[in-house]
């Protein structure tokens, strides 16, 4: 090949490779504006895109009926400042007059908005829980309050704010330890998060899904007129629960105003019906600006208003515990019921002399249901230490559910505690002893319950040894639609093997404590027939002890159409053994459907009763 060929075959070898490259270019061009173009215009506006949360309502909450609201939401503002639409020299002067209007110190304002972030144009909060007349001032002075805005936020009215406090519970700001676990699913910093009660147990279903509202920026994150899309934030779930408010007010106004608890249980299905506790709150005061000061005011309080009484405080059974112990005796046969033991008032064992309530010359010769009905303390000391022992009466009680949680569907809940000769002997170093087994025998010494629990042990006498676990959401409802969206069913807790035989003679035990025992009087009543046991735990104090009562009735009705109720007011309260009474009127009002006031005339408890706020 001669010279001038050589170069006429690198020139077309460069020509071509040249062109394959402009080939190439012009194919690229081609791909990224004509096939792939739609990505890269999404990819560019998403760059040059701001969003900014609208929060979703938070689902409402309902009384069984689904007619009586409990917590509803009430519009409510936010006022925010974007630093970035201030100028720079005129950003003090904006917060001092802004914060004239709000009613708070500009360093309130100036701490939201550090140097840092002065020339951002992302929206900062500033304040919330504004009300309109607020926003007013704002709008007619908002030529001279750039970068300030508003918008809507929505805050929970708790209609209801009694003693349902500790069932509904609160919500707040989420806080920083809350927010580490939250993030990932959609929480931010100004997200409002449920903190005790329904509010926190069913936070999912409550709180929504936010929406979003789509603008666009130029280089300099200036928004764009005309460029906003929205895309709507969904209302979290309407929840029904399974509290009658009705019975709720009646069992507030029955337990008054003492510190103490009272719970209304279905026992065939699990559903309560009322739960109180007193002292409670009121939870819209976690609305207020001052809300951090009301929170420490109520954690401060002595007694303890935040503390569910119900489910999170746990007591000595006293004699309720006696019905556990009944069932025992006759389930493994080890002392006859029909079998007397002589009561003279007191007991000799070791170097202690343990008395029954009823002083010398005691109660005398007694057998199973006349103990039962008399609460001896003799016959379950002797009973317990000479024929159960230690390990039968705390095997009984954990089939009874004590010691372990109810697993209801609140965020928290103790779980009691039943002693044994190894838990002392790791404890305190020492020797389990019989005085310590005659203790346990009537419910005092080491041993701790719930009053839920005890309602659960009822309810498992009166459903022959099945246990429904307790629970207070019946239904989720769509708050568009009102749709049902799924219910609860009755799931078994836990089941005994004691015989249906032995549960019958302990229900009949029951009925004879309110006929002819210690709640003859207290109890009496001509609507329904009672049945249960009283119980006076000791506090060490002279003057003063827990008043216990748990029942249910009517007697001899099925499950399905039986009520347990559950009564327990401290000691702190002055004596006046009101538990039993309390529960008299709770039955009285829900099988005669009266008020309260009703309720204690029928009963001839007027004089009997401290007045309290409600009046119907």
């Amino acid at each position: 090949m001669s010279i001038s060929d050589s170069k006429t075959f690198r020139l077309r070898v460069l020509s071509f490779c040249i062109l394959c490259l402009f080939a190439l270019y012009i194919w690229k061009l081609f791909s990224m504006q004509i096939i792939e173009g739609e990505t890269y215009r999404m990819r560019s506006q998403n760059i040059s895109q701001r969003s900014k949360r609208i929060p979703a309502q938070r689902g409402e909450l309902f009384d069984r009926n689904g007619n009586v609201p409990m917590v509803l939401n009430i519009d409510s503002f936010a006022v925010d400042i974007t630093p970035g639409e201030i100028p720079a020299d005129n950003i003090s002067t904006v917060i001092e007059r802004l914060a004239n209007i709000l009613q708070i110190p500009s360093s309130t304002i100036e701490k939201n908005i550090p140097q840092s972030i002065r020339r951002s144009f992302q929206a900062v909060e500033v304040r919330a829980n504004v009300p309109f007349r607020i926003i007013t001032a704002i709008a007619e002075q908002i030529d001279e309050l750039p970068g300030v805005s508003w918008r809507s936020k929505p805050i929970r009215n708790y209609v209801e704010s009694g003693s349902i406090s500790h069932v509904l519970g609160y919500v707040g700001d989420i806080t920083r330890d809350e927010l580490k676990i939250f993030y990932n699913r959609g929480y931010n910093n100004t997200s409002i998060i449920g903190k005790t009660g329904i509010e926190k147990q069913y936070e999912e279903l409550l709180r929504g899904v936010d929406g979003f509202e789509f603008r666009t920026v130029d280089v300099k994150g200036r928004y764009i007129d005309n460029s906003a899309s929205v895309r709507p934030p969904e209302m979290g779930k309407n929840l029904i629960l399974t509290i009658d408010q009705k019975i709720q007010n009646l069992a507030e106004d029955a337990l008054g105003e003492r510190i103490g608890s009272a719970v209304v249980l279905k026992p065939s299905t699990g559903e309560i019906l009322a739960m109180v506790s007193y002292p409670y709150y009121d939870p819209n005061l976690f609305n207020r600006q001052d809300s951090n000061e009301s929170y420490l005011r109520l954690l401060n309080d002595l007694n303890n208003p935040l503390l569910n009484r119900v489910v999170n405080a746990s007591y000595p059974p006293a004699s309720t515990f006696k019905i556990i112990m009944s069932t025992a005796l006759i389930e493994d046969a080890v002392l006859s019921p029909e079998k007397e033991i002589e009561c003279h008032g007191e007991i000799e064992y070791g170097d202690r002399i343990f008395r029954c309530h009823i002083r010398k010359p005691g109660h005398g010769p007694l057998n199973l249901k006349g103990a039962l009905a008399q609460s001896c303390n003799i016959y379950y000391w002797t009973a317990g230490r000479d024929y159960l022992g230690v390990d039968r009466i705390a095997s009984y009680a954990q089939e009874f559910g004590l010691g372990k949680s109810a697993e209801i569907d609140l965020p928290s809940q103790t779980s009691g505690f039943i002693p044994t000769p190894q838990w002392k002997e790791r404890r305190f170093h020492e020797r389990w002893l019989g005085g310590d087994t005659m203790s346990m025998s009537i419910g005092q010494g080491f041993m701790l319950v719930s009053p839920l629990q005890m309602a659960n042990a009822v309810a498992m006498i009166v459903n022959d040894g099945t246990v429904y676990q307790p629970h207070l959401l019946k239904e989720v409802r769509d708050p568009a639609t009102d749709s049902v969206v799924s219910t609860t069913k009755p799931a078994v807790l836990f089941s005994s093997n004691i015989s249906p035989q032995t549960f019958a003679q302990v229900r009949e035990d029951m009925r004879y404590v309110i006929t002819n025992g210690t709640a003859q009087f207290p109890m009496k009543n001509k609507i329904v027939p009672l049945a249960g046991k009283t119980g006076t735990a000791e506090v060490g104090a002279i003057d003063r002890w827990h008043s216990w009562m748990v029942a249910f009735g009517p007697y001899e009705a099925p499950p399905e159409e039986s009520i347990v109720v559950v009564v327990m007011v401290e000691a702190s309260n002055p004596w006046e053994w009101w538990a039993p009474y309390a529960t008299n009127i709770i039955y009285q009002g829900i099988f005669a459907d009266q008020t309260y006031q009703e309720a204690i005339d029928a009963l001839g408890f007027r004089n009997l009763s401290r007045p309290r706020g409600r009046v119907e």
